[in-house]
């Protein structure tokens, strides 16, 4: 079986796989959302946190939820990795400084999960497991609640309340991503993956120097990592190492478990605002550019340019012998077209084009299909978004979902949008007009520019993928990602929210012959459409500089 044809029967694998899961677990989390009943041990947790899970909440008292546990989340993290050199399970790993532990604290509150450090000499067990780990859990949760409001804004008429944002945290970490993780961790662990508490252990010499490896829950940590769509692995080399994505089967596996959850919720949609047509229309968007990408990506990895590439079945640098390059194409496409950032290969090792593949699939806004509910949201922005502009095209004021998009509506999509490119853009012309910054850069000329701007891009995005070419590990970038992405992260929350609150303060407008068909593949074009012209127009000019110059000039 030649290599291509391996990827693609990979793939139709992974989406029989998806399909089958798409009903049962988009309705399950449609039911979770619309019950009114609470577990005990839910009750338990209310009771502990002083919340009523029964208050409804407009959508000021729902934003001023996420923030004030995420802020809490972001100050208890940094404490932690400030004092892991007195806590016991360190494995003897000192206090992480001042600017990483900010850095950290941000990445993992915000989903990004970017890392500048090397996990297995640098963090011990308490700080993995009561700190990273759970963030994985409840930043994904925020997420999906965070979506889920913005459903409900669609769903419901003549009131501002959106729900209550702890009991929508609580459950989606209780009654969804628990669960979903205890199976796929011990899932992992019958394919090889390790869970233990071990210490580390002295395994030979390595390049005239002491090889080292320590033990750890890490699968347990890979599976909400992979599920919570989070990216932060245990190892440096995240899941291209062998105790994380042990075998061709485990990394298939893992892909589809960061694509699960971000797909199924089109159904969640679609059956909370009435219309599972609405549901299937999104996911279609989402699949036919997450196909796409796929198709493009393979197409220039497997590209053969002379005969050690012909030899290896395709552009081998940075990918593993056993994964092979289908498998790696698929994985770094879904993973930077989700908010995962998790990599089985090194996309600075990609070839030019491919390396421009996976920065533009961040750059779309992770929506196709994007992270744990903010792939969600985001889409339905850009929904918002192409209603918008067929209304402007026939004349008449656009409905979506039997609610009109006035001005109030499109400014706050128009505000969304354009938040992340400015985050982006600003911090890299920052950074590469400073001198400080480039000497980071390994690379120098498009290459050493795509570093920089591949990290910027990753961290506004919340992806947390990087170009393994820039260290990162500085003041500067460990100051400036970590505000890119809380800014990235919370700052479009804000105007999904506002959405949110406004949409469902209207009176639903019934449907006449010159209303647009929101379900009818005429407007999944208009959307893929608008969602690739508008990031092309803002980011073509900085792709210019760095992926499409080096690629083109290979």
């Amino acid at each position: 079986m030649g290599p291509v044809l391996a990827g693609v029967l990979q793939l139709l694998a992974l989406i029989a796989a998806l399909a089958l899961a798409y009903v049962p677990l988009g309705n399950h989390m449609a039911k979770v959302y619309s019950s009114d009943k609470h577990w005990r041990v839910e009750k338990w947790i209310y009771k502990g946190i002083g919340a009523d899970p029964n208050t409804e909440m407009r959508w000021p008292a729902y934003l001023r939820g996420v923030l004030a546990f995420s802020a809490v989340g972001v100050l208890f993290l940094y404490l932690l990795q400030r004092l892991q050199g007195v806590l016991p399970g360190s494995l003897g790993f000192k206090a992480i400084d001042p600017d990483q532990a900010f850095n950290t604290a941000a990445s993992f509150v915000t989903n990004t999960n970017w890392q500048s450090y090397y996990g297995e000499q640098a963090m011990g067990h308490v700080v993995q497991t009561a700190g990273l780990a759970v963030q994985n859990f409840v930043s994904a949760a925020v997420g999906i609640a965070v979506a889920v409001a913005l459903v409900r804004g669609f769903a419901r008429s003549r009131t501002g309340e959106l729900g209550n944002f702890w009991s929508d945290l609580v459950r989606g970490v209780t009654r969804i991503l628990l669960p979903l993780s205890v199976v796929a961790a011990i899932v992992l662990v019958a394919c090889g993956a390790i869970q233990n508490f071990s210490g580390i252990h002295e395994v030979g010499q390595f390049m005239g120097g002491d090889q080292q490896w320590n033990g750890g829950a890490v699968a347990s940590q890979e599976a909400i990592k992979e599920i919570g769509t989070n990216g932060g692995g245990y190892f440096n080399a995240n899941s291209a190492h062998p105790f994380e994505n042990p075998t061709p089967f485990t990394n298939l596996f893992e892909i589809f478990l960061l694509l699960v959850i971000p797909f199924a919720l089109t159904r969640t949609f679609g059956v909370m605002v009435g219309s599972v047509k609405q549901g299937y229309a999104i996911l279609a968007t989402m699949g036919t550019i997450w196909v796409g990408f796929i198709a493009l990506m393979m197409w220039t990895e497997f590209a053969h340019h002379g005969p050690a590439l012909q030899m290896a079945g395709g552009a081998m640098e940075g990918k593993e012998t056993r994964i092979g390059v289908g498998a790696s194409s698929i994985f770094a496409v879904s993973t930077t077209l989700t908010s995962t950032g998790a990599v089985d290969s090194f996309h600075s090792s990609f070839t030019g084009l491919g390396g421009g593949i996976t920065m533009l699939g961040m750059q779309l806004g992770e929506i196709a299909p994007g992270g744990t509910g903010s792939g969600l949201y985001g889409m339905l922005i850009m929904a918002v978004i192409a209603v918008f502009i067929a209304g402007l095209m026939v004349g008449r004021t656009p409905e979506y979902l039997g609610k009109k998009i006035s001005t109030r509506e499109i400014k706050f999509a128009a505000c969304y949008i354009l938040i992340t490119p400015a985050l982006v853009l600003t911090f890299t012309a920052v950074a590469m007009a400073l001198p400080t910054p480039g000497h980071s850069m390994t690379n120098s000329g498009a290459h050493g520019f795509s570093e920089i701007l591949y990290a910027y891009t990753s961290a506004s995005n919340n992806n947390g993928s990087a170009f393994a070419g820039l260290n990162a590990d500085t003041q500067w970038f460990n100051s400036t990602l970590g505000l890119a992405m809380i800014l990235g992260r919370f700052l479009p929350m804000v105007f999904v929210l506002a959405l949110a609150g406004s949409l469902a303060e209207q009176k639903p407008v019934p449907a006449t012959a010159g209303t647009l068909r929101t379900e009818k593949p005429l407007f999944t074009g208009l959307l893929v459409g608008a969602i690739l012209i508008i990031t092309g127009l803002t980011y073509f000019p900085a792709l210019a500089l760095g992926p499409l110059a080096e690629g083109l000039a290979s």
